[in-house]
């Protein structure tokens, strides 16, 4: 006898889980959100802020929050104006250890954290930047 379909939702009683993480946290405005929390930490982190374009903040919020918007489903944007994303190699300059990785996880957990999402929007986005931070480590001395 087969069972009950099942509705997986972002939350208890909350919406079913459908259609883009972009639509359902909310779109642009909340990864801006997201984006200029994580550039308030780390502007304060002796780490990984010389690793970050201070002349440039600006264009360093846009891109990132173009990026996790285009990657979740938003416009195109990212791509049209600056080609494919390349992380690897857009990072590779740049000494990631894996105390790098660390500070840059704690700042973008603490902005993740703000949004107040719903659990399951919370758990796809928060997995997807730790796979990608661990994926740009590059030195490991």
């Amino acid at each position: 006898m087969p069972g009950q379909p099942v509705t997986l939702r972002v939350g208890l009683g909350g919406a079913a889980a459908s259609g883009s993480l972009f639509d359902r946290v909310g779109g642009a405005p909340t990864f801006d959100r997201l984006v200029r929390r994580f550039y308030e930490g780390v502007q304060q982190d002796e780490v990984i802020w010389p690793m970050y374009p201070a002349d440039d903040l600006e264009g360093a919020i846009w891109r990132l929050s173009q990026f996790l918007q285009q990657y979740w489903g938003g416009p195109s944007t990212y791509s049209e104006q600056r080609g494919h994303p390349r992380l690897r190699m857009r990072h590779n300059p740049f000494r990631i250890t894996p105390e790098a990785r660390e500070h840059w996880l704690q700042h973008m957990q603490d902005a993740v954290e703000s949004l107040g999402l719903a659990p399951l929007d919370e758990a796809e986005l928060w997995g997807y930047l730790d796979r990608a931070a661990h994926a740009m480590t590059n030195s490991f001395d």
